[in-house]
């Protein structure tokens, strides 16, 4: 039996990758895993000794509060308000969700109607997109090269689109192309939206891994943004905190409260003590984001100048802890999947196929810098010897 809303799906790119690299694994090769983002990086002591005090009062082991423990959101906008200059009222314009993953798919729940139109980037985040297909909307792909080219083509999409859309989504740092976006962007975005009375879906998860001297802004940081913005944060990558599915949304009381009303439903909240230790995170000492960052841009350097000098020309990212490379010169006819499962076999490297990310991500793939830098320089020995297997007239360079 075919289930409507599955039905919708296309077949996860992801996944056929993710078998193929449990299957090599499980015959003994070592892969060199770039394929997800999964932060390898320890836990702050201050963050797990907080969690592991908690967890030792019984009080704090039952069930806790759909929209968050009180504390926590007042944490998050004391954040907000030390990051980014954004007041936040912590019982009505904030609320912790589970992961910013989840938060995303139950905001789709909770303002999606049939057959409801929404702009997102190509290539972008998965969720981004599948989040409003299994809510039974409609999405329109803008091609997003840059962030310019997506405001542009937002334009055209909005003015050829029936119904009129209800949203864009918005993604920056974003997640897979590492490009950002300054402020001036997100006021004609905000321009954009007001004129076409459009609701803002943020997904601000890189916002503390960048690698320039200026903090990426945050879309609410704009004068009128707060009306029609909901933006959503996560704790995985800022504290190495994946595992604990702790993020947020913040912005729009409307939006807000129509993802607290539909999580209501669906569950109860992270586990307590996890809160608890988020709130250590937000507002105690924040040297350890400091070096993590500082270890993400150490792995990005060491990742563009090996795999260059391996032959295969890298885009220095500026921000997340991803680069988005274009396939290598001689490769460009296999496609990206093909040439994910090539690498993956014959040089046991894995890395995300672009085409997961939608049809404007073919052509390119996306490595996470989960690897230490050790790992990173065996990864571009192993993949220049794939490249020049590809190119015979490398062998005598």
């Amino acid at each position: 039996m075919d289930f409507h809303r599955t039905k919708r799906l296309p077949p996860y790119v992801f996944e056929e990758v993710n078998r193929l690299k449990a299957d090599l694994r499980s015959n003994g090769a070592d892969i060199i895993d770039f394929g997800m983002g999964n932060p390898d990086l320890p836990v702050p002591a201050h963050i797990l000794e907080k969690l592991n005090d908690t967890a030792h009062k019984a009080r704090t082991n039952g069930y806790s509060a759909s929209r968050g423990i009180a504390g926590l959101r007042r944490s998050h906008a004391r954040y907000y308000k030390r990051r980014f200059g954004v007041d936040l009222d912590c019982d009505s314009e904030t609320i912790v969700t589970l992961g910013s993953k989840e938060g995303f798919a139950n905001l789709a729940q909770a303002i999606t109607a049939p057959g409801d139109i929404v702009l997102a980037p190509s290539p972008s985040y998965p969720i981004h997109t599948f989040g409003f297909l299994i809510a039974g909307g409609t999405i329109r792909h803008v091609p997003a090269p840059s962030p310019e080219a997506y405001l542009d083509g937002l334009d055209h999409a909005v003015r050829h689109s029936v119904p009129k859309p209800i949203a864009l989504v918005v993604c920056y740092p974003s997640n897979p192309t590492a490009q950002t976006a300054d402020l001036a962007f997100y006021e004609k975005v905000v321009a954009f939206a007001k004129q076409h009375d459009l609701y803002i879906l943020s997904d601000l998860a890189y916002s503390e891994i960048y690698f320039g001297d200026t903090p990426t802004p945050s879309v609410l940081q704009v004068p009128g943004a707060k009306e029609r913005t909901i933006e959503f944060t996560s704790m995985s990558k800022t504290y190495s905190m994946a595992g604990f599915r702790v993020g947020f949304a913040a912005g729009s009381s409307k939006l807000v409260g129509a993802l607290a009303r539909v999580k209501s439903y669906l569950d109860y909240g992270a586990y307590t003590p996890i809160q608890v230790a988020a709130c250590a995170a937000l507002d105690g000492p924040q040297d350890c984001v400091d070096e993590v960052r500082a270890i993400y841009k150490s792995r990005r350097d060491v990742l563009v100048e090996s795999f260059g000098r391996a032959g295969w020309d890298i885009p220095v990212p500026e921000a997340s802890m991803f680069a988005w490379a274009p396939l290598p010169a001689g490769c460009e006819e296999m496609g990206s999947l093909e040439f994910s499962k090539h690498l993956m076999r014959e040089a046991g490297v894995a890395v995300a196929p672009g085409i997961g990310f939608g049809e404007h991500g073919e052509g390119f793939v996306r490595l996470a810098l989960v690897e230490n830098e050790q790992r990173i320089r065996q990864a571009a020995r192993a993949t220049g010897e794939f490249l020049k297997s590809r190119r015979p007239a490398l062998r005598a360079v």
